[in-house]
């Protein structure tokens, strides 16, 4: 329904009820419909799903529409990163959110900071994705706000032009609403328990759900040591279980995004249950660290697979865990996103040690070979020291072409001496193009920061701390973030309105009329900023 046929028929309704609601003006009702455009969560995952969907097509069709996000671990940091998109680039088309269990852990449990690995209170999860959403709405309903006063000020200054062009703009408003990819871990338990999550979450608004081969109690950051794969049955009975949560739900553009840590896990919890040769399990059992033994040495405990013949005892761990053999990590990450794809997924994740195009380019290419449309979301993570990985990068590039690179110290790249070298520069240039490359070449559809807001806070704060308390005092303020705040055109300098008191003055006139005590009058210092 249109704005206009929404007025048409509240006309109509108010009418019918013979003066009794008189009072209610057709128009207000209107306005706060299409302000209040999604109703619940599950309205919210359909449409952003389809959005997905869509985007998934277009990369299909050229690499060039891979797609970003920025994780955010507030619903007000979700808010403001699209209404700067907004800004910036007048579309919020291929920008989405990231909700990041880390960020989830160290920032948002009840317990205080956490590290990743699942410790934090599983609720915590939809209620950030809903808190998400709640902010997101708010922002259509404080630009559609600020819209409808300019049009009421058009009709005011009789001028029909203008009035046109913002009733053409509110028929084509494009929503803050975008999806959110929405970290499941390991789903925190049993298959049962993984349903039942992601339910909830697709229930606040999730439309993708991303979940990670490690097993639920055993789970660490995909960036730290330790980590321990599940078999490839045990996965995938928690990736049914997502499915069934999204078509139970009636979303059924859902998407699942199967995360592989397999390069950077060299254990395992269980081996694998395989009924025959060449299986999954069998393939799985096959990366397994064994020694060949002879019967009549087997003990109490022992783990025995027979393979061609021969009877293997898998290296088992004081911690109880088995290992893989070195060097199977790639060969483990190329099985397991091909099993993934095979069986319910729609996209793959990668979680790799460093951001090196040809080392994600390998593993797809052989994905490729067997799922041809296999595409990525990958983790342009902040746990990567992204300047000195690619500064080795080109320095071992020119080297291998013969270059003269005595002037660079390998072991010192980092230093601030290579800045503004030519070497530095071209790792700079290589860092800029690293996503739109590694888009058309490894098959990375969607480019994420799982971190980045948890830094620019830190960052930002410090920079406050040391003006403010330091000899600039109030101007350290005023000069590093208002007046910035000013020129730039930053949103929420006018934090009244941000919070939404406009909205609130709104509602006020629409149920008080005259008699109605705003915020917005005169004596509000948010006049200040008028200019």
């Amino acid at each position: 329904m249109t704005y206009q046929t929404s007025i048409s028929s509240m006309t109509q309704t108010i009418t019918s009820r013979s003066g009794a609601w008189d009072g209610i003006d057709a128009e207000a009702v209107a306005r706060m419909r299409v302000q209040n455009r999604f109703r619940t969560g599950l309205d919210i995952a359909r449409h952003t799903a389809a959005i997905m969907r869509r985007d998934m097509a277009a990369y299909d069709a050229d690499p060039a529409n891979y797609t970003q996000s920025l994780g955010c671990w507030h619903g007000f940091i979700a808010q403001q990163k699209m209404i700067s998109v907004k800004k910036h680039f007048g579309t919020t088309d291929r920008r989405y959110l990231y909700l990041s269990g880390w960020m989830v852990a160290a920032l948002r449990s009840e317990f205080g900071p956490l590290p990743d690995q699942s410790m934090h209170e599983k609720t915590s999860v939809p209620a950030l994705i809903e808190e998400l959403y709640t902010f997101l709405r708010q922002a259509d309903a404080r630009e559609l706000g600020m819209m409808f006063r300019d049009l009421d000020a058009a009709r005011a200054a009789g001028n029909a032009i203008e009035e046109q062009r913002l009733l053409n703009a509110v028929e084509n408003y494009q929503t803050h609403v975008v999806p959110v990819i929405a970290d499941i871990d390991a789903g925190f338990g049993n298959a049962e328990a993984t349903y039942l999550l992601a339910r909830k979450m697709i229930e606040a608004g999730a439309c993708a759900l991303q979940i990670e081969n490690q097993v639920s109690d055993e789970k660490q950051c995909g960036h730290q040591d330790g980590k321990v794969t599940v078999p490839h049955e045990d996965f995938l009975a928690k990736v049914r279980a997502c499915r069934y949560a999204f078509l139970e739900l009636g979303v059924e553009d859902g998407i699942i995004v199967t995360r592989t840590d397999s390069l950077g896990a060299g254990l395992t919890k269980q081996i694998a249950v395989s009924k025959a040769a060449g299986d999954l399990g069998d393939q799985y059992n096959s990366y397994l660290d064994c020694e060949e033994i002879d019967p009549a040495t087997a003990q109490n405990g022992d783990v025995i697979l027979n393979r061609d013949g021969k009877l293997l005892r898998p290296k088992r761990l004081p911690s109880n865990l088995f290992q893989f053999r070195a060097g199977t990590g790639e060969d483990r990450c190329v099985m397991d996103c091909i099993a993934s794809l095979q069986n319910g997924a729609d996209l793959l994740w990668i979680e790799t040690e460093k951001p090196h195009i040809e080392q994600i380019a390998g593993m797809v290419d052989r994905i490729r070979a067997v799922v041809p449309n296999a595409k990525l979301v990958y983790n342009n993570s902040p746990s990567f020291n992204w300047t000195l990985n690619f500064r080795q990068q080109v320095f071992d590039a020119w080297a291998a072409d013969g270059r003269d690179v005595s002037a660079y110290d390998r072991a010192r790249l980092m230093s601030v001496d290579y800045d503004g070298t030519p070497l530095g520069d071209e790792a700079d240039e290589r860092i800029r193009t690293f996503q739109a490359d590694s888009a058309k070449r490894a098959g990375i559809f969607h480019h994420l920061i799982t971190l980045p807001t948890y830094h620019t806070a830190a960052l930002s704060t410090d920079n406050l701390a040391r003006e403010y308390f330091g000899d600039a005092g109030m101007l350290g303020y005023v000069k590093g973030v208002q007046r910035k705040e000013i020129r730039e055109g930053i949103a929420c300098v006018k934090h009244q309105n941000m919070s939404g008191s406009d909205i609130g003055d709104d509602h006020k006139e629409y149920f008080a009329g005259e008699a109605a005590l705003k915020a917005g009058g005169a004596h509000n210092t948010m006049n200040q900023f008028a200019a």
